[in-house]
């Protein structure tokens, strides 16, 4: 014998895959995938828990993780007038400018002012902070970035346009 759904129970139904698929779209129409971008893979291991602590005369470090992580080693290359995109890290970055010259925005600017990074310079991310990369020159803007990220995350997040900046 068939069941059949009432008509208003078939009209919520119908509502709430609708809403999901509304939901799931609007996600993909917020995140703001980078242009001109190419990334090349040049390492990547795994790392158990770190507990460093080192001293060379002034110079300092501490380095603390709890639980497995992940490293990974990429070079970036971002054509002129391209973009990396409104993203995040879950973990921290450092970023070693090799060629070109990097414009780093930050979502929590109000004033969208950014901050020049030129060959020879290293930008730390330190995780969990919305910007965009830009590159606002003429020659290839080249990075070489190492992630450190919780095991089994993924390096990037993409992010929806906070608004602060016109592009």
């Amino acid at each position: 014998m068939q069941r059949l759904i009432p008509m208003s129970n078939r009209l919520v139904v119908a509502l709430v895959v609708a809403l999901v698929v509304a939901v799931v779209a609007a996600g993909v129409a917020l995140a703001t995938p980078g242009t001109g971008v190419t990334n090349t893979p040049i390492a990547a291991g795994g790392l158990g828990p770190v507990d460093l602590n080192i001293k060379t005369g002034d110079w300092k470090i501490d380095l603390r993780t709890k639980g497995d992580s992940d490293v990974s080693v990429v070079e970036s290359r971002l054509t002129p007038g391209g973009s990396f995109g409104w993203h995040s890290h879950p973990g921290p970055s450092f970023s070693v400018v090799k060629a070109g010259t990097l414009s780093f925005y930050r979502a929590d600017d109000p004033t969208c002012t950014p901050v020049i990074y030129r060959a020879g310079d290293v930008l730390i991310d330190p995780g969990h902070t919305v910007h965009i990369g830009r590159n606002e020159g003429s020659v290839d803007l080249v990075l070489v970035i190492t992630r450190i990220v919780p095991h089994g995350a993924a390096t990037r997040i993409d992010e929806p346009n906070p608004g602060n900046c016109p592009f």
